[in-house]
Order: structure tokens, then sequence, then C-alpha cells
């Protein structure tokens, strides 16, 4: 191992010793009623048990000057300027911006500021790289239900792939699935995208949980597969439903104080039923969309968002209706018959209908180039003559998906007071030759193109060749 190599690691570690040992508060759990107050009844057991411990990295404060803006809520800025300091956004706008005295000054002229790319639907950890059996932890296929499992559970925190998501894909945060072969798959997890030794402490501070679930082809062929229920539609349904019908039970014992065992998948789907458990469906055909979201009002959930979603288009009006976002490919179609009826401007059309929506990856290589699968989809639109400016596009990137995410109130714009989760682009973000030149989190610059210091390489990299290529 080369000097360069030792010093970076030994900084890294360093670093990452500091974060882990920090203590978790308020902000890291999302608690916030007060364990003193008598008309809070004290759950039987510890419902966060694996803490975010995540804490931001050192940042300076900074200034980008004349660059081209999208804030991230469909807002445009030409000859703008970012200002950020102590981990926030502080200011979002025109050259008479003002900058604070002794903050680092960058010229970004020619050049794009973005809010980070947020993607809400990935499975880097669980599906690392090197993609192999005794990595391959993201589908608990032994059940049609596994609500019990918890995608941070399986998620490595040395998976190559989170550094090239930054380094090529601009990605500051990213919720982690479990994958589809079941109708219910398990907890999901948000990240911030930073270098930890732990998943804890990459954790996103406050955000609330998600649950997969998944209809169609996958749970019937994974379980029809194996000569049990469900192997149709309607029996996918018809677990679904039975499921849900013992968390009600199960909910309405606990809401009543009575005393029950403990269960790890009802207290997920409890969670759902209460509000604070966000669910993100893995779902393609209309007709399927159109009925999860009655069966969600018969058992008194909600549906976040549909994931893949090819035939929202035809349902854009009930999306919008609902409230239900859309989590898209540009492109991606034909591979299985659920998925052939898509058309490029799927997401166009129900970005036209008012419906909230997303553009997002599933795939370790796409994850690096949503940036332009967003292209193609607006590209698509304006050929169907539906006028869709650069800034609103950005919101598939950005806003939208932290909305899905419960955490807009945190990131995904560049308002004042939200997190400093910046991308720094060296062209239009929306062109296939354009690449991140800088990206903070937070407001510490973790990636920056000029500086091989700067490059994300992980411990299980470190010594290796080609350690480091983001190519």
């Amino acid at each position: 191992m080369g000097p360069n190599i030792t010093l970076r690691a030994g900084i890294s570690l360093a670093v990452l010793a500091m974060l882990g040992g920090c203590a978790t508060t308020a902000a890291d759990t999302g608690d916030t009623a007060s364990a003193s107050d008598p008309a809070v009844k004290p759950p039987p057991f510890d419902t966060n048990p694996y803490p975010s411990t995540y804490r931001a990295y050192p940042g300076v404060p900074t200034a980008i000057t004349n660059v081209t803006v999208f804030d991230g809520e469909g807002g445009r800025i030409d000859g703008g300027t970012v200002v950020f300091a102590n981990g926030k956004i502080v200011a979002a706008g025109d050259a008479a911006t003002p900058i604070p005295a002794g903050a680092t000054v960058i010229d970004g002229t020619g050049r794009f500021v973005t809010p980070g790319i947020i993607d809400v639907h990935s499975h880097l950890g669980v599906y690392p790289s090197p993609g192999i059996d005794s990595t391959s932890d993201g589908n608990e296929a032994t059940s049609p239900t596994t609500p019990e499992v918890w995608a941070e559970h399986s998620v490595w925190p040395q998976d190559p792939g989170f550094g090239r998501a930054m380094a090529n894909g601009g990605i500051t945060a990213l919720q982690i699935l479990p994958g589809s072969a079941n109708l219910m798959g398990g907890r999901t997890v948000t990240l911030k995208n930073v270098p930890s030794r732990t998943v804890q402490g990459m954790k996103f501070p406050g955000a609330p949980y998600g649950m997969k679930m998944a209809c169609g082809e996958n749970p019937k062929r994974v379980y029809g597969g194996k000569g049990r229920m469900p192997s149709t539609r309607m029996g996918n349904f018809a677990v679904n439903r039975a499921t849900w019908a013992r968390a009600l039970e199960y909910k309405r014992k606990v809401d009543a104080g009575k005393e029950v065992a403990r269960d790890l998948a009802n207290e997920t789907l409890a969670g759902v039923l209460a509000g604070d458990i966000l669910v993100h469906n893995h779902c393609y055909r209309a007709d399927e969309m159109a009925l999860v979201i009655d069966m969600a009002k018969e058992f008194g959930y909600k549906v976040t968002a549909f994931h893949h979603a090819v035939e929202s288009y035809k349902v854009a009006d009930l999306l919008a209706k609902n409230g239900v976002c859309s989590a898209m490919w540009a492109d991606w179609w034909g591979f299985k018959l659920e998925a052939y009826d898509s058309v490029p401007e799927n997401i166009a059309l129900v970005q036209q209908a008012g419906a909230c929506t997303i553009v997002h990856s599933d795939d370790a290589n796409g994850i690096q180039r949503l940036n332009q699968e967003a292209a193609k989809a607006l590209a698509s639109g304006r050929r169907m003559g539906i006028a869709i400016s650069d800034a609103e596009a950005w919101t598939w990137l950005s806003s939208n998906p932290a909305k899905a995410l419960g955490i807009e109130q945190q990131t995904g714009s560049l308002t004042p007071g939200k997190m400093a989760d910046i991308v720094l682009w060296n062209g239009n973000p929306f062109s296939v030759y354009t690449r991140p030149a800088k990206v903070w989190v937070d407001g510490a610059l973790l990636f920056d193109a000029s500086d091989p210091a700067r490059r994300p390489v992980t411990d299980f990299e470190l010594g290796q060749p080609g350690e480091g290529d983001v190519k």
C-alpha cells in the first residue's frame, strides 16, 4: 500500500471514528414527544433500536457565483449566486446576493448548480459490487410477506457503488429498498450518501421508514414457482388483504392498551397504518395501481409512491387526485409483459396531469446517470408538445423524491435553511457531456473532480487495482 493510500485511509478512518462515536440526539431518532408527558404512554419496547448516528463532515462557508441555478422547486436563476454555511443553504439568488466575509468563493461561469440528486429507489449496499451470491442480500424470498425484515440490516457501507453514484451522478441521498420478490418486502432506509463504517452513520437523520410492497408478476412468479400461494394476481391481493386484516386487529389491541406478544411484522404494519411508515409499492400496470389504491383505502393506509409505474400515464389523474407519486424510468420497457405497454412520454404525461413525478434508477449503473434519464424524459415530452422547462424537470430529481421520502423539509431544494446538499456541474446537467465538478453534502465538499484526494474510495477498494476509478 503506497503512502498516499495510507494517508487517505488514515484520514478517512479517523474522521469516521469521530462520527461513529458521536452521541445520538433527538434529531437523529426523530423522537419529538417528551418522556415526561403524562399523556404519552411509553411503548413496551424501543421503537428506534438502530438510531442514526450521522454527523455532517466539516465544511466551510462557500459562495458559488456566476452560475445558472435550478433551485429544485422549478425556479431558474441565470448569473446566480448560491451561498451556504454551517451545513445549511444561506441564499440562492441573483448576482447581487450578499457574500459573507471570509467565505470561499468559487467562480462557476458557464456551469450549473442544482440541489443534489435523490434516488428514491436503489439497492446499493444490499446488492452491492461485487455482485455475487455472498453479497446478494436484498430479497428475503422465503415468504410472500416479510414486513419484519429491515433493509438496513443488509446494507454494506463499503459498496463502491455509493462513491460512483456521487462522483458520476451527483447523488447526495438515496432510499435503499428490499427487492420485489415479496408482496411485502420489508422496511426501507433513507441514507445520506457519505462514507461511513456503519449504516447507522449514513442514516438520514429524522427520515421516516418506508415499507416496500410489490404487486404483479414478481410475487406470483416466485411463489407460484414454489407451488404455493400466491400464484395469481388474485392470490396477491388475497394474501395482502389477509395480512392487513391481521395487522389491523393487532393495532386495535395495542391502541386499546391490551398486552400483546412482540411481533416484528405487525409492528411494521401498524406503523404503516398509523402513517409513520411510508409505503413504496413496486407496480407496473395501471389497473393494479387503481386496485392497490382501493385496497389502501379499505385498510386505512396510504400509498406514498408507485415505483417503476410504466403505465402511470393511463391513470395520472387518479394518482394526482389521491396524492400518490410515480417513480419511473425514462425508457425501460418490454423486459416482461407487465412492462410492455410503456411509452417514452410517460413521465411528461404524469407531470402534465399535476401528479408527483420522480425519475428513479433501480440500478447501480443507472443511478450514475439520473440527470440523463430525466433529460430523455424531458425531450420525449417536448416532442409530444408538452412544455416543461429544464428547471421544472429538476423537481423530478430533488424536491419530489424528497417529498416521497418525507424529508422535503430538510433537503431537495436550495431553500435557505435546508441542508446544503449541492452539485456544481461542469455544464448543463441535462447534457450527456456533463459531469459533477463538485458535490457537497451538508456543506462538506465530499467530491471534487479536480482533486484526486476527494474522489470516493471505500476501504474495500484500498490497495486494489483501479481504486477510485469512476469512469
